[in-house]
C-alpha cells in the first residue's frame, strides 16, 4: 500500500509554521512515509529563501514578521495565500527526482486539483521575471498559471534526510473554497499516485520540540538576519 500521512495543522504563527516543516523533514528517516501538510497563518507574514540577503528582502516587503525559510526560492507573502508542504523520506521516488522534475510534478498535481474544481490552469512553459527574488512577480518555468498570471510557486530542500517542498497558492478570483481544493489535492493523489491516506499522529513531545525550534531558531533575528 502506498500510504501517505495527512496533517492539517490549521492556522499557526509564522515561526511555528517554519519550524514544523523543518521538523517534518528531520523526521523523514524515522517516519519513512510522505507527509502532506496544509496550514495557514495567524497573522500576515512573509518568508524568504534560505540563501537570500535579509536587508534586500526587508526593503522589498512591508509584511512582518519576516522569516527565513528552510528552503530556497524568493519572497512569498502570506497574507491571503493557501500554504502546504509535501515531505518525502530518503530514497522515495520524489526524493530521487531532479529539482526541476519535482517542481514540475508538484505543480502538475495542483493543476489537476484545480481541474477537478473546473478551474483551468497551466504550467508555465518558460520564464517571465520582472523583479528578481520575488516569488509572485513574473514566473519561472513550471510555475502554475491562471490566465497567464502566476498563482502557485514552491521552494525545495533536498538532502540526506529527504525532500521538503513548501508551496504557496495565491487563489484565483473564482468561487473555489480552500477546503474543496485540499480535498481535490488528496483525491488527485489517490487517483494518480495510488496514495492511501492516514492522519498524521505526532509522537509524544512533538509539539514541544517544534515550539522549541520555533523559539530558538525561526523567532531569532540572528537566524533570520544571518546574511
Amino acid at each position: 500500500m502506498n500510504l501517505w500521512l495527512l496533517l492539517n495543522s490549521g492556522r499557526c504563527d509564522a515561526a511555528f509554521n517554519m519550524a514544523l516543516d523543518e521538523a517534518l523533514l528531520e523526521a523523514m528517516p524515522r517516519l519513512q512515509k510522505p507527509v502532506l501538510r496544509f496550514y495557514g497563518w495567524t497573522e500576515p507574514a512573509a518568508t524568504f529563501g534560505y540563501f537570500q540577503k535579509y536587508a534586500e528582502v526587508a526593503a522589498t516587503t512591508k509584511l512582518r514578521p519576516l522569516l527565513r525559510r528552510p528552503t530556497g526560492g524568493g519572497i512569498v507573502p502570506h497574507d491571503a495565500d493557501w500554504t502546504y508542504s509535501a515531505v518525502f523520506p530518503p530514497g522515495h521516488e520524489w526524493h530521487l527526482l531532479k529539482a526541476e522534475e519535482s517542481y514540475r510534478r508538484i505543480h502538475d498535481w495542483l493543476r489537476l486539483a484545480f481541474a477537478e474544481l473546473k478551474v483551468e490552469t497551466e504550467l508555465a512553459p518558460c520564464c517571465k521575471k520582472t523583479l528578481p527574488g520575488q516569488c509572485f512577480v513574473g514566473y519561472e518555468k513550471f510555475d502554475l498559471l491562471w490566465r497567464g498570471k502566476k498563482i502557485a510557486g514552491a521552494a525545495q530542500r533536498r538532502n540526506k534526510l529527504g525532500l521538503l517542498i513548501q508551496g504557496s497558492v495565491q487563489p484565483p478570483p473564482v468561487p473555489v473554497r480552500r477546503e474543496d481544493f485540499e480535498t481535490a489535492m488528496c483525491g488527485v493523489a489517490e487517483k494518480n499516485f495510488g496514495v492511501r491516506w492516514r492522519e498524521f499522529s505526532p509522537e509524544t513531545g512533538w509539539r514541544r520540540d517544534v515550539e522549541k525550534l520555533a523559539a530558538e531558531k525561526y523567532s531569532s533575528s540572528a537566524y533570520n538576519q544571518k546574511r
